[in-house]
């Protein structure tokens, strides 16, 4: 008995497009059009209204899956270096008043939850930021009285982190631009580094210069472990975990000390797995053990070293960094543009994974 094997070549680039039949490698690249669209909204003026306020606080009320992910994500990075406090939560909380900037984020413009949520900021006087289909119950809820940012670009709905997380960086800088350090970069910034990660991620890239292609690689006919050192990180490993999950993989996301202490389990199972299934017979051997377990750690490139320290005991491991550019140092890259890399990386390679088949 034998494994099932990938029904295409990640090598062969025409292969992949052609077996594209839903779109998803265009839908996982098109990050950075998201962010741009987001950018253009902005200019057009759409958070003039935001123009010079100083909030008393940014509240984000989010539906589940990516809308709470890119929340969580830039709470993460920016909630210790802003004059104001970011606050996460599912419902507009009682104390939200007209010294407030309420933003409301959602796939589902069906969601109560977020019409309440934006009904209640309304009469409460905040300044409500939406960005969500403008549809349904939710259209009837914003009509007229907050600001609106429906969707631009067509993509999967899985697709829509960076989205999120430009809208709600946008809010944050238009708020705080007086207050910003150079270390947090622009929307454009962030939109020339997510494309530019999508171009080294083309399907007709090779394995060795492809990081997506790469990382497909390296998870194939492995069960897969996701983690993070941080926050922020860990919450990119989820992301990956669900992204993998559209493409008919299961993997864990978990905190990385978490994982440490699981380290004991790995190695036994890794043992019980060793064996040649050429030669396995399920009549005399018994069933087939399970595919070995490989762990991705996701790392910001300043935190690299200490990371990989803490990580030598896990043995089967990866620790996924955001490549640099050329000629840029790894170190000098702002972290939020690093986690946009690695979500826009962990899309393309979850697509790459959908496509090859297998196991």
């Amino acid at each position: 008995m034998t494994a099932p094997t990938p029904l295409f070549d990640l090598d062969d680039g025409d292969a992949l497009v052609a077996a594209d039949t839903e779109g998803v490698l265009r839908s996982a690249a098109m990050g950075g059009a998201q962010i741009r669209a987001t950018r253009s909204a902005v200019e057009e003026g759409a958070l003039e209204r935001l123009q010079g306020l100083r909030p008393r606080s940014v509240v984000v009320v989010t539906g589940a899956g990516r809308a709470s992910r890119g929340a969580a994500i830039l709470t993460a990075v920016l909630a210790e270096r802003i004059g104001f406090p970011l606050v996460r939560a599912t419902r507009t909380p009682v104390w939200v008043g007209p010294l407030d900037v309420v933003v409301v984020a959602g796939d589902d413009a069906g969601d109560p939850r977020l019409v309440q949520a934006i009904d209640a900021a309304v009469r409460r006087g905040a300044e409500v930021v939406v960005a969500a289909p403008d549809e349904g119950p939710l259209q009837a809820a914003a009509a007229g009285r907050v600001v609106m940012f429906a969707p631009r670009v067509r993509a999967l709905t899985r697709h829509g982190l960076l989205r999120y997380f430009a809208v709600l960086l946008a809010v944050l800088r238009v708020v705080g631009s007086e207050r910003w350090g150079d270390e947090v970069p622009d929307l454009e910034q962030i939109a020339d580094a997510v494309d530019g990660e999508a171009l080294r991620d083309r399907p007709n890239s090779e394995v060795f210069h492809n990081p997506a292609k790469s990382l497909a690689s390296r998870m194939q006919g492995r069960r897969i472990v996701l983690t993070g050192d941080t926050e922020s990180t860990v919450e990119l490993a989820r992301h990956g975990a669900e992204a993998l999950l559209h493409a008919g993989r299961v993997a864990t996301a978990s905190e990385l000390p978490d994982v440490l202490s699981a380290a004991g389990t790995f190695r036994v199972d890794q043992a019980l797995s060793a064996h040649d299934s050429i030669f396995h017979d399920p009549e005399l051997d018994g069933p087939p053990s399970a595919s070995p377990v490989r762990t991705f750690v996701l790392s910001a490139d300043a935190d690299r070293m200490l990371v990989e320290r803490r990580i030598a005991a896990l043995g089967d491991v990866d620790l996924v960094v955001a490549s640099s550019d050329e000629g840029q140092v790894p170190s000098q890259r702002p972290e939020l543009e690093q986690a946009a890399v690695l979500v826009g990386r962990l899309d393309m390679t979850a697509a790459y994974l959908q496509l090859i088949g297998g196991i």
